[in-house]
């Protein structure tokens, strides 16, 4: 060992040097982190926030009031406080009935815990959609096709 870099161990020196290079590196990689996560379009931001809420929110009912669109609009109460709110559902348009209008009624939500203003009633890996408003579409879609070929 060189006498200069056993001078650093001796007096204990060397450990702050390589706590400042550690700090160094976790602020470089976490600057890094930021700049390519920032990067996110906000569909994708949108779409994490829909996964997360799924994965680890709490269930609940809602009513949905309006469908304009494919904008759902729909209001619920979580702990005494009423909520009114919308969620675009154009990215599950083949999930969704041609006549939009019979998803007007009760369906179930997710919503996060700590703040129950941000919820959903559909996304990518789970659906509140009621299957008697599915199944309603289904049916009315058989009987007009069967008047067509009558």
């Amino acid at each position: 060992m060189s006498g200069a870099s056993a001078s650093l161990l001796v007096n204990g020196e060397g450990w702050e040097i390589a706590v400042l290079v550690l700090l160094a590196t976790a602020l470089i990689g976490s600057g890094v982190w930021l700049y390519f996560n920032s990067r996110q379009t906000a569909a994708q931001r949108e779409r994490r926030r829909r996964l997360a809420i799924s994965r680890a929110g709490r269930m609940g009912d809602a009513m949905i009031i309006d469908v304009r669109d494919c904008v759902l609009f729909y209001s619920y109460e979580i702990r005494g406080v009423a909520y009114t709110t919308s969620q675009d559902a154009s990215d599950f348009k083949d999930l969704l009935p041609a006549d939009t209008s019979i998803l007007v009624g009760p369906v179930g939500l997710k919503y996060v815990s700590t703040n129950p203003a941000n919820s959903i009633v559909i996304c990518e890996e789970w659906s509140g959609l009621r299957s008697a408003a599915v199944q309603l579409q289904e049916s009315q879609d058989q009987e007009s096709q069967e008047r067509t070929h009558s």
